[in-house]
């Protein structure tokens, strides 16, 4: 016991460098908050033109989904930090997989607002047309509030899945979390930064896993 605590919970190293992985905190933060904005943001962007079957607008969003659904999120920081640059776009690694986790996101919250919309019942714009509504009074007064709130689960649920990948920031040099466990592990010869890492990852991620619960069973979320 005595050598698993040397290993993993070395108080002198923890005092050391805990600080500076701390400070990683922040920066996961920033990133995975930029994720969900721009990704949710964008993705009900597209959902929406999408309902409004704009058919020049129908094969570039499809061709967007079904690529960043498919493509590993790694794969897509590397390529938008390193391939960018010969474009002439130079980014942050911090833009960088804010940008490629938020497309990531933006593919998946498209279907699943998309799917929301279409699981409406018909009979939500029937009423809406005997009222006089216009298509896009009743799209965003009335069926676009409904989806909303239906999508809210699962975009929780992917939002989550998809904001751990900040992680992957390290691959890019984004010195968060992991990045400054990793590099204090190789300093020390010692893994308690990573013990550390796991700890605050599991501080940041839990109480988001919990709100997720806690909408799919309240009346926040129509049944």
């Amino acid at each position: 016991m005595s050598g698993f605590a040397e290993h993993y919970l070395n108080l002198e190293v923890l005092a050391q460098y805990g600080p500076g992985i701390l400070g990683g905190l922040w920066v996961t933060i920033g990133v995975a908050a930029t994720t969900v904005v721009l990704g949710i943001g964008f993705g009900l962007l597209l959902a929406v033109l999408v309902a409004a079957r704009i058919r020049l607008l129908r094969w570039p969003i499809l061709a967007w989904i079904e690529t960043f659904r498919t493509l590993p999120q790694l794969a897509v920081i590397i390529f938008v930090y390193f391939g960018l640059p010969y474009a002439g776009l130079t980014i942050s690694p911090f833009w960088a997989t804010a940008g490629a986790l938020g497309a990531v996101l933006s593919a998946f919250a498209a279907e699943i607002f998309r799917s929301a919309i279409q699981a409406l019942p018909s009979g939500q714009w029937d009423a809406a047309a005997a009222l006089g509504l216009r298509f896009r009074t009743t799209f965003f007064l009335v069926i676009l509030p409904q989806a909303v709130r239906l999508a809210i689960p699962l975009l929780t649920n992917r939002a989550i899945a998809i904001i751990k990948g900040t992680a992957l920031g390290t691959a890019v040099s984004l010195p968060e979390i992991l990045g400054r466990a990793q590099s204090a592990m190789a300093i020390a010869a010692n893994p308690s930064p990573l013990t550390l890492a796991a700890a605050l990852y599991l501080v940041l991620f839990l109480p988001l896993v919990i709100a997720s619960r806690w909408l799919e069973a309240s009346r926040v979320v129509p049944r």
